[in-house]
């Protein structure tokens, strides 16, 4: 019993969350589980620490690897968002404006 805990503890830390930004122009995320969706003015992706909007110009994939859980993103970034269960009103104004 001690060893599959351990085990799953292993795995679970594995996972790590990063977002490296080069210019404004380059986006890349590690730690991403779902893409949930796109376009070329914003992208919701869902990742280990919750979910990220990014919004930006002429947003592009430029690299998917669904197995590794890294997205790369190229255009224009304006701004990164955090949306979790603790932003209350913003996180229910934000998915309401997106599943109209």
């Amino acid at each position: 019993m001690n060893q599959n805990y351990e085990s799953n503890t292993a795995k679970t830390s594995n996972i790590e969350h990063d977002v490296i930004m080069r210019g404004r122009r380059l986006l890349d995320i590690t730690g991403v589980k779902q893409v949930e969706s796109f376009d070329n003015e914003e992208f919701l992706l869902e990742t280990v620490m919750g979910f990220l909007s990014i919004r930006g110009q002429n947003l592009q994939m430029k690299n998917l690897d669904v197995e590794k859980g890294i997205v790369s993103i190229k255009g224009k970034v304006f701004e990164l968002i955090y949306v979790d269960e603790q932003s209350g009103e913003k996180a229910k104004g934000f998915f309401s404006k997106i599943f109209r």
